[in-house]
């Protein structure tokens, strides 16, 4: 809730964004439809009143999911098709369903992609992920007093053995293969195989990566894409994180600062 508001007001005091135009999502609001159907809006009215400028950040817990849609097994030798997983993002109706949780209560990669995808030629889509990707990360989480990693085991022993040792796809794979006409640009918390973590700082609970990001886009919103990753980087190392952000998106993108358009080479 704390990574949510603190970029609504980011967005607010220096992004011009207006109240009107962002739309804060918590607890039992930020259910999967509800998340969803507000971005599915966005893209509509990206198309039909010729916005410029999307942005769709999330933070909460990730985990990983069995790949249900064929585009892992495809790629698969026919022995390893059993052992590849989707990443997928947990919202307020989280539920079990078996040794695995119900997909149809997560957000999947996948869908995300899916929907992101579309946004309309000349709109700039920012999308900011501070979740955990991969159960591999469980092998070293960062476990000190006041840190907690924002990943989500499936519910059973046997479920938590197939996804942990499954070869994980991240929704930023899906950004790396885009098409190049329109191609989101994604600043992720890890790496596909790390976690995030939650942390206290100034006496709250945020996103490490959040609370750097934010940080670093209050003292300097001029600066690239590429040197902003870079001080997020930096600061999540001095302050003893495991974790690296990643940025995904064209050059052209790296080289401009957050929230400015670039030129996008066509398909």
């Amino acid at each position: 809730m704390n990574d949510a508001n603190d970029f609504a007001q980011v967005l607010g005091a220096g992004y011009g964004f207006a109240d009107g135009q962002i739309e804060v999502l918590t607890d039992g609001a930020a259910t999967k439809a509800a998340v969803m159907g507000r971005l599915g809006e966005a893209m509509d009215r990206a198309a039909a009143d010729g916005l410029k400028h999307l942005v769709f950040t999330f933070s909460s817990h990730g985990t990983q999911i069995p790949d249900a849609s064929g585009d892992e097994a495809d790629k698969a030798d026919k022995a390893d098709e059993a052992d590849k997983a989707d990443e997928a993002f947990a919202t307020f109706d989280l539920n079990e369903a078996g040794d695995q949780w119900d997909p149809a209560s997560l957000i999947s990669d996948d869908e995300l992609h899916d929907l992101i995808s579309r946004a309309g030629p000349g709109v700039l889509v920012e999308v900011v992920l501070d979740t955990c990707h991969s159960g591999t990360g469980l092998k070293a989480l960062d476990l000190l007093p006041g840190r907690r990693p924002r990943f989500l085991p499936p519910p059973t022993p046997i479920g938590l053995e197939r996804t942990a040792t499954a070869d994980p796809r991240a929704f930023r794979d899906l950004v790396s293969r885009s098409g190049r006409g329109n191609r989101p640009v994604l600043l992720a918390g890890c790496r596909s195989y790390q976690t995030s973590a939650d942390s206290v700082f100034d006496g709250r609970y945020n996103g490490a990566f959040t609370y750097y990001l934010l940080e670093e886009l209050r003292s300097d919103p001029t600066r690239s894409r590429r040197s902003l990753l870079a001080a997020v980087t930096k600061s999540l190392a001095k302050g003893s994180f495991d974790q690296r952000a990643q940025l995904e998106g064209p050059t052209a993108a790296k080289a401009s600062p957050w929230g400015s358009a670039f030129a996008n080479p066509a398909r």
